[in-house]
């Protein structure tokens, strides 16, 4: 699903209000998000998953195409953790 059918889906559901305040309403939503991991802290929607931020150590890869060994940095990746709702709707609703 895209940014923008997914503020479609929002404003079919939401036909009482704006579009402009339905897209405004998930880009504050998404902003929030992104913010939060971008402090490092863990955003949690229940039902739904967590999303958190992981640090990644510094290690040698390999270039693909030259085969040479490279440097890749320490880094900090998001990470998204499922729910059981999410994790059962996804499965069918088995256990």
């Amino acid at each position: 699903m895209l940014r923008s059918e997914l503020v479609a889906k929002l404003q079919a559901e939401f036909s009482h209000l704006r579009p402009e305040l339905v897209e405004q309403m998930a880009t504050v939503a998404l902003d929030q998000v992104a913010e939060a991991l971008e402090q490092g802290r863990r955003v949690e929607l229940r039902g739904f998953g967590a999303f958190s931020v992981r640090r990644r150590e510094a290690r040698q890869g390999r270039n693909p195409r030259t085969g040479a060994t490279v440097s890749v940095a320490a880094k900090r990746v998001p990470f998204f953790k499922p729910g059981k709702e999410l994790r059962d709707r996804v499965n069918g609703g088995d256990a």
